[in-house]
């Protein structure tokens, strides 16, 4: 802690002094690699000034020089508590710019691995805000479900945290008869779990005490700064993508929109709980609706885009080629400028694409959520106390990962 130099006051003042405190960028308290400079009156935060950058990796400059498919594995990086949703989101922006059309049983496949994404991302922050109160059983409760989620993600793609789920044009491979067990599993089981997560921590008094009306913030303030996702919604804005703008057929699915009422910590915690539930409700749905459709159908039917079957590579000479031409980035891609969202865990999860033809992206800009979020941080931990800052933090669900792309 270093201590701020002497200020020369006006006769007959009394003086006061503050100190600095570095809050990260290496600080378990962060949930990541950034940097919070603060003033501090006492315990008391006076002013904050965030820092971000130690993590940059350069994803934007990066995609323009890698071809449509080889940029897959550069998203799921970003925000990695969630990473199907950075895979899927991009895969739906190239689709849009090709004009290519998802038979319905790729749309509900996409729609579970996306909530089962939604479900793990939530169940991290709300989990690490009971931690950061004092809590740790609630961690240890729903943590095993998230290994059952990754385990899911594993039997569908082979790979677990940096998932590199899904191809444009559909998925690489039909999802096997464990994955659809091990999805019902989580089906049965996680309800109870839930459940008995909130016993511990909604009407908690501890808990309570210790998350309300801190870190709030108005309807009005969150929008001025560009919030969306559940931040948005526990403010008291009903506004989610999933209904505004429909994609992956999610117009076909009945479900509700959390809202919280004040903004502050516990609304948030509250909201991500509610959106799990509706998660849950949202995947059964989307089993049932499989039941109805051809079990074989798993991508489009858009040869030029999508890889050859690998048993076709092996044996064909123009599977081959199709095969060296689509990761290379020989396949013509039309050109235009296109804008592509989806819900991700935490807000609006966007991709600004411009294409000239090329076999990369002319431009590639991508909308994350925290950054965005990040910068009302300073505004609404101000005047609060130190521990209500973490708090603070952890309820925002500031990812580095995203933040800092």
């Amino acid at each position: 802690m270093l201590e701020q130099p002497h200020i020369n006051l006006p006769e007959g003042s009394i003086e006061k002094h503050t100190n600095t405190l570095n809050l990260g960028p290496t600080h378990p308290a962060t949930h990541g690699v950034f940097q919070n400079i603060l003033e501090m009156d006492g315990e008391r935060i006076v002013s904050a000034v965030p820092t971000v950058g130690y993590i940059h990796r350069a994803f934007e400059k990066l995609a323009e020089r890698r071809p449509y498919y080889q940029i897959t594995p550069l998203t799921d990086r970003l925000n990695y508590c969630s990473a199907p949703l950075n895979n899927l989101g991009w895969h739906l922006t190239v689709e849009k710019l090709l004009g290519i059309e998802m038979p319905k049983r790729v749309d509900y496949l996409r729609v579970i691995v996306m909530e089962l994404a939604r479900i793990a991302d939530h169940l991290i922050c709300n989990s690490v805000i009971g931690v950061d109160s004092g809590a740790f059983t609630g961690f240890l409760y729903v943590m095993q479900y998230r290994e059952l989620i990754y385990e899911i993600y594993e039997e569908v793609c082979g790979s677990r945290l940096t998932t590199n789920i899904g191809r444009i044009g559909g998925f690489e491979r039909n999802f096997t008869p464990v994955a659809m067990q091990k999805i019902q599993r989580f089906l049965d089981e996680y309800p109870a779990v839930l459940k008995e997560f909130e016993t511990l921590f909604t009407r908690n008094r501890i808990f309570m005490e210790r998350t309300q009306n801190v870190g709030g913030i108005s309807a009005e303030r969150a929008l001025n700064y560009g919030f969306t996702g559940p931040n948005l919604r526990a403010a008291g804005v009903d506004y989610d993508l999933r209904v505004a703008q429909p994609y992956s057929s999610y117009q076909d699915f009945e479900f509700s929109i959390p809202v919280g009422t004040t903004g502050d910590v516990y609304d948030r915690f509250l909201v991500r709980n509610a959106e799990m539930w509706e998660s849950l409700s949202i995947i059964k749905q989307a089993m049932e609706k499989l039941k109805d459709l051809p079990s074989d159908v798993y991508h489009a039917d858009v040869p030029a885009y999508y890889l050859p079957e690998k048993d076709d590579v092996y044996t064909k000479m123009e599977a081959l080629i199709y095969h060296f031409k689509i990761v290379m980035g020989e396949t013509d891609i039309l050109p235009g400028e296109i804008y592509n969202a989806i819900e991700g865990a935490n807000g609006e999860l966007g991709y600004y694409l411009i294409s000239d033809g090329g076999r990369s992206p002319y431009r590639l800009h991508f909308r994350r959520p925290c950054f965005i979020y990040y910068q009302a941080y300073p505004e609404i931990i101000k005047g609060s106390m130190l521990s209500d800052a973490i708090l603070t933090m952890s309820s925002m669900n500031l990812i580095a990962g995203e933040l800092d792309a």
